[in-house]
This record gives C-alpha cells, structure tokens and sequence, in this order.
C-alpha cells in the first residue's frame, strides 16, 4: 500500500515548520543575549577598524531582525522597520544555498566544521543503540516470561537504576573503573575501536533499561493471544514461540521507543561527548560554540541536530509501515 502524495507533503511541511520554528527560537535567544560579538572574540584590547571589520565580514553591522527599538536622542524607544535586510533573512537565504556561514573564530565554514565531527555523533548514537538493545531484549524476554518471580523483580529493579542513574553520574564511575583503576580502555578521546565502549554504555544505558521494561510489557501482552497457544498446540518449543513469533508481533512498540531515541541519542550525546572528550558535534557545540560564544556554530550544530531527530522519527513512521500496513502515516 502506498502513502497518498497529500500525506508526504502534509508530513514534508511539518517538517519544515518544526525546523524554522527550532531554528528561530535558537537564533531570536542567541540575540537576546548581551555583549558584542566582535569584543568578546577580539578581545578588550582590538583596535576600533578591526572590530569594524568583523562586524562587516559576519554581517553584525545589519539589523538583527526586521524590526528594532533604539533610543532616540531624549531616551525613549522608538519602533524602526528594517525590512529583508536583515541577518535572520541572510541566514536562512544561506541555509537554501547549503551555507551555514563562517565560524567566527577560525574563519571556516560551519559547514566543514560540522561535517568533521557528525559522523563520530552519528557512530557514537548508533553504538549506543547496538549496546541498549543487546542488552534490552534478552532482559526484557526473560523479565517478561518469567512475569511476577524473582527473576522479574530483580530485573525490574535493575531496569529502574538505569533509568535513574544520569549519564554525567555514570560517566565518570565507568570511566574510573575501567580506565583509571583497570586500565582496560583509554579514558577519554578516540582514537582506536575500544574508546568507544564507554561513551557507548554511559549513552545507552538509560536507553536499555527503558527498552526492558517496553521489551518486558510487549511478551506478557503477546503471551496471551490466541496464536502462541495454538504454536504451543503445534508442538512448538517454548522458545521458539517466545522468539520467532511472540517477540516478532511485540517489536512495533520497541520500534518506536528505537526511532525516537535516536534523536534523543544526539541531543543527550553532548554531556556524554564532553565527559570521553569525544570528538562529536555535541562537544563542538559545547567547546566552540557555546563556551567562545561562536554564534553561527550553535545555529549550525542546533539546525543539524533538529533536522537528524526529525528525520529519524519519520523514519520511524516508514518502519511502521513496513512491519505493520495497518497503521497509516500520521
């Protein structure tokens, strides 16, 4: 079954309205907040002619918006209209173009910058998914089989300390074990395979417990139906009715937790980047942008992280279809 063309475009102009929308509220704060731009990178000491340069070269001498209110000569604030020329239109007629604009500090396209860290994010997130579900569907079938014994309740506790423990909290205690204290791994940067384990575990631990508990809840609902006790009839093993059908009709739900989790993997990623050092955009936006006050890096890093977690929750929907034609693009 196919989606109808009014769907896509429905979905396609959703897209772009929470985009401009993430987008603007970022850019209207990053306004808002007080100082000069061209001081605060320059330094105290630049020269008047230099801060006049930087200014003109990242566009600071327009209008931020097209509107202001500037004093007048007694103090009172009066309204002015400025029109298109202005650095919020600039900025997305850059973006239409594929231009992010300049850093800055180094002068290089944030494009490039971007572009240099996205895929350690991107392998990071995806990492930390292999290592949620790895542990969340063994867990979550055995909690979920074993419904109300022991086993579920030590299982349901473990699950509940996961969700619990932050990742700024686990960070540094797997990173004292395991890299101080046994020295197993490097503590911090990335530089070969084995650096990636505990950015992995500290980012997809939460993940994982939150995967049990919906892995847990979809078996004993499965588990119920009329066609595990007709396979059971058949003469079918237990385990093989747990995992080639009752696991198969519960994956939808977990799919969905998958899909959206994975935007949630690349905002979340920036405390966990910045505790292992590790080289994604998360920490480039927390290193270059935010902590140098490098605007135009915050506003390619947050449009970048916005259009992935949307893009991934669509996905999601197109998963649904495929395991499931029933359910129709919402």
């Amino acid at each position: 079954m196919k989606y109808k063309l009014q769907d896509i475009l429905r979905r396609a102009l959703v897209l772009l309205l929470v985009v401009w929308t993430v987008v603007s509220l970022v850019t209207i704060l990053i306004e808002l907040v007080p100082g000069d731009p061209a001081a605060a990178i320059l330094g105290d000491q630049a020269r008047p002619e230099d801060l006049v340069a930087f200014r003109t070269r990242h566009g600071l001498d327009r209008p931020a918006f097209f509107f202001t209110f500037p004093e007048d000569a007694g103090g009172a604030r009066t309204f002015r209209w400025h029109g298109w020329d202005n650095r919020y239109v600039e900025y997305w007629r850059g973006i239409l173009r594929g231009d992010m604009g300049l850093s800055f500090r180094t002068d290089r396209p944030v494009r490039a910058l971007i572009l240099s860290r996205y895929g350690a994010t991107i392998q990071l997130a995806v990492a930390a998914l292999l290592v949620a579900v790895a542990i969340a569907v063994p867990l979550g079938v055995v909690a979920g089989t074993n419904r109300g014994n022991w086993i579920d309740n030590v299982l349901s506790v473990v699950a509940l300390f996961g969700i619990s423990l932050p990742s700024f909290v686990l960070g540094p205690l797997l990173m004292f074990v395991f890299a101080v204290w046994l020295g197993w791994v490097d503590p911090s940067g990335r530089f070969e395979w084995k650096s990636i384990i505990l950015p992995a575990v500290t980012l997809g631990a939460a993940l994982s417990a939150l995967l049990t508990r919906m892995v847990r809840s979809s078996v004993i609902e499965e588990m119920g139906e009329d066609y595990v006790r007709t396979a059971r009839a058949k003469g079918l093993s237990e385990r093989k009715v747990v995992y080639k059908h009752v696991l198969k009709n519960g994956l939808i739900p977990v799919v969905t937790i998958l899909g959206l989790q994975l935007g949630v993997l690349l905002a979340g990623a920036i405390i966990t980047e910045k505790i292992f050092n590790w080289p994604g955009i998360g920490l480039l936006l927390v290193e270059e942008g935010i902590n140098k006050r490098d605007y135009r890096v915050v506003q390619g890093c947050v449009l970048v992280i916005s259009v992935t977690y949307i893009l991934a929750n669509t996905l999601t929907d197109l998963l649904y279809r495929r395991l499931d034609p029933r359910i129709r693009l919402s």
